[in-house]
C-alpha cells in the first residue's frame, strides 16, 4: 500500500477522477449530466494534436451523443465519406492478396435510410485524431461547472481510508502539493495506473506476450498509397503498416524480440517491399508493447475503481476506446445514484460483475484479430500460394464487421437485471438483432416526427409505455414516491411497438434495459429494488 505524505491543501470531493483522457472526461462529464460534482487531475496538461488515430464505434458514439458530443467530434473528424482498406500483402511491390473496406460513414448512413426495423444504429461509426479526440472532450470539461479540471496535476500516492480514498497530488506547475479526500477515487490513468498500484490490484494476462516494435514515421515513397486511399491498415507479410493521416503519416508494428535494438528506418525499408527511389522513411518515435492484453484481477478496491485502460490492457493492440467509453457511462450512472441516494450497495458492485466480463470478451476477439496477422505473416514466409492466403483471411472477414457484436453486448449475468427465462435471440455479426431482452441494448428507431427514440429517453430511468391505457404512469409515480426517478415515456410509435417485443420496457440511464414486461409486475418495488442494487442480488 502506498501511504500519504504530508500536504499543505486539503480538497475534498464527491468523486476524484485520475487522468482526463476520452475514459477519465467522459465519466467526469457522465457524472456532471446526473448533477455530481467531481476533480479531475491530468498529467499530461493541454493535450497534443498528434496524428494518432482512434476509431470509436457507432455504440460508443450513440453513449456520446446522449451527452451532447457526437456532433462535435463528428466536425472534429475524419470526412463522413472517408473509406477505410485492410489490404493484405506479401510486399507492397507485388499485388494485394486481398483488400477488405470498412465503409465509410456516409455510405452506412445511406444504406440504413430507409430501415426502421431496430436493425440500424443511432449513430455509425467514426474515426477522429487523438488530439482532436482530447481537445473536444477538454472543452467540454472545461465548460462544465461541475467540473474541477486541474491539467498537469499528478496523482503521486493513494490510501484507502475507511469509506472514502486519500490521494496525494503534486502540481506540476509550482510543485505545490494538495490532500484529496473523496468519497470515490476513480483510476482513468492509462495502462501503468497509479491507482491500480495504490489500491493494489493485480492483472492477469492473455498467455505469454509477443514483443512488438511501434515506429510511428513519415514516408513520400507512393507505394505505400498504392494499395489504398485514404485511411488504410496495411498488413505486408510481418509488419502492419497504420495510415496516421491521409498523406504521409505511419506506424508500423513488428514482432521483434525483447531487447532487440535494431536500426528502426532499416526495418522499415528492409520490410515495407519499397525503395525504388524514395526518401528514406523519417522516424518520428518508437515505442516497445507487448500482446499480453492484460485484464484488471478486479475492477473495485472498497471505494476506488478501474475504468480504461487501467483495467484492460489493450492499447496499442486496438485502436479504439470503445471497451473504456462503456466502462466510463457504465460507472458514472452508478456512482451518480449512489451519491443522490437512490442507488443501493449492490449497484457499484454490479460495475465489474457487467465491465469485467465484457473486457474479457473484447480480450479474445482482439487477440484473434492479432494471431490472423501473426498466421498471415508466418503462411506469406513459408511461400503459401496467393489463393490459400485469400482464402485463410476470407474466413476471417466477420470480425472486421462486427456491428452486431459492437451494438449485441448484452449483460447476461448481472446482478442488476431482471433476467427472463427463455433463450434470448442469437446475435449476428454482421448486423443488430432487434430485442429488448434485458440485460442489452433497446431497438433504436426513428420516430414518425422524425426523432430519434433514444433522444427522447430520460437521464436516469425511463419507462416506455407501449400500453393503449398508460399503464406505466402509476408506476412511474409510485417509483418518484420512493425517491427512485423514473421518466415516463408514452409512445404509440408503430414503429416501435414492432420490434420492442413488450409493451412496458425500464430502460437505464446507460440503453441497457433493466426490465420489461407486457403489464405492470405484482411486485414493482421487488423490480425497482433490484435493478438500483437495493434488493437480493438473485431472484
Amino acid at each position: 500500500m502506498i501511504e500519504v505524505g504530508v500536504a499543505a491543501t486539503v480538497l475534498r470531493t464527491p468523486v476524484l477522477v485520475v487522468g482526463a483522457g476520452p475514459v477519465g472526461a467522459v465519466l467526469a462529464l457522465e457524472l456532471a449530466q446526473h448533477g455530481v460534482p467531481c476533480l479531475v487531475v491530468e498529467e499530461g496538461g493541454a493535450p497534443a494534436g498528434h496524428d494518432a488515430l482512434d476509431h470509436l464505434g457507432g455504440r460508443s458514439m450513440e453513449l456520446l451523443r446522449r451527452l451532447g458530443l457526437a456532433a462535435a467530434i463528428r466536425r472534429a473528424g475524419v470526412d463522413a465519406d472517408e473509406a477505410t482498406d485492410v489490404v493484405w500483402s506479401r510486399r507492397l511491390d507485388r499485388p494485394p492478396v486481398l483488400v477488405a473496406q470498412r465503409p465509410s460513414v456516409n455510405q452506412l448512413r445511406q444504406r440504413y435510410a430507409t430501415v426502421n426495423d431496430g436493425s440500424a444504429p443511432a449513430e455509425q461509426h467514426q474515426a477522429v485524431f487523438g488530439g482532436h479526440l482530447a481537445q473536444q472532450l477538454r472543452t467540454a470539461l472545461r465548460a462544465s461547472p461541475l467540473v474541477d479540471l486541474r491539467e498537469g496535476w499528478t496523482c503521486t500516492q493513494l490510501r484507502i481510508d475507511g469509506d472514502g480514498a486519500l490521494a496525494t497530488l503534486l502540481d506540476g506547475r509550482d510543485g505545490a502539493v494538495a490532500t484529496v479526500a473523496a468519497r470515490y477515487v476513480a483510476g482513468c490513468d492509462g495502462a501503468h495506473s497509479t491507482v491500480r498500484a495504490g489500491a493494489d490490484i493485480g492483472l492477469d494476462g492473455l498467455g505469454a506476450p509477443v514483443a512488438y516494435r511501434a515506429i510511428s514515421f513519415r514516408s513520400n515513397d507512393l507505394a505505400l498509397r498504392s494499395r489504398g486511399p485514404g485511411l488504410s491498415t496495411l498488413v505486408v507479410g510481418p509488419l502492419t503498416l497504420v495510415s496516421r493521416d491521409e498523406r504521409d503519416a505511419w506506424v508500423a508494428h513488428l514482432a521483434v524480440r525483447p531487447g532487440d535494438r535494431g536500426d528502426p528506418a532499416a526495418l522499415l525499408r528492409g520490410l515495407h517491399g519499397t525503395g525504388n527511389g524514395a526518401a528514406p522513411p523519417e522516424v518520428l518515435g518508437v515505442e516497445d508493447w507487448d500482446d499480453g492484453l492484460e485484464v484488471a484481477l478486479v475492477y473495485r478496491r472498497g471505494p476506488v475503481f478501474l475504468a480504461g485502460e487501467a483495467a484492460h490492457r489493450f492499447h496499442p493492440a486496438g485502436d479504439t476506446s470503445d471497451t473504456g467509453i462503456a466502462d466510463a457511462v457504465d460507472l458514472g450512472w452508478k456512482l451518480a445514484a449512489v451519491h443522490h441516494g437512490w442507488g443501493g450497495p449492490a449497484l457499484l458492485d454490479s460495475y465489474e460483475a457487467e465491465r469485467r466480463p465484457r473486457a474479457l470478451m473484447d480480450r479474445e476477439l482482439l487477440s484473434r484479430v492479432l494471431e490472423t496477422r501473426r498466421r498471415f505473416g508466418r503462411l506469406a514466409a513459408a511461400g503459401a500460394p496467393q489463393d490459400y492466403l485469400a482464402g485463410v483471411l476470407r474466413q476471417e472477414l466477420h470480425l472486421a464487421d462486427d456491428v452486431g457484436i459492437g451494438f449485441g453486448g448484452r449483460y447476461a449475468t448481472s446482478p442488476v437485471v431482471w433476467h427472463e427465462r427463455g433463450t434470448p435471440p442469437s446475435l449476428h455479426g454482421q448486423r443488430i438483432t432487434p430485442s429488448t431482452w434485458p440485460g442489452g441494448r433497446p431497438p433504436a428507431v426513428r420516430l414518425a416526427d422524425g426523432g430519434q427514440l433514444f433522444d427522447r429517453l430520460g437521464p436516469q430511468l425511463t419507462l416506455v409505455d407501449l400500453t393503449d391505457d398508460g399503464a406505466g404512469a402509476p408506476m412511474c409515480a409510485a417509483a418518484r414516491a420512493r425517491g427512485v426517478p423514473v421518466v415516463h415515456l408514452p409512445l404509440s410509435d408503430p414503429a416501435v411497438r414492432a420490434c420492442w417485443g413488450r409493451r412496458l420496457v425500464l430502460v437505464r440511464p446507460d440503453q441497457h434495459v433493466a426490465w420489461r414486461d407486457d403489464t405492470p409486475p405484482e411486485d414493482w418495488d421487488a423490480v425497482l429494488d433490484l435493478v438500483r442494487g437495493a434488493g437480493p442480488a438473485t431472484r
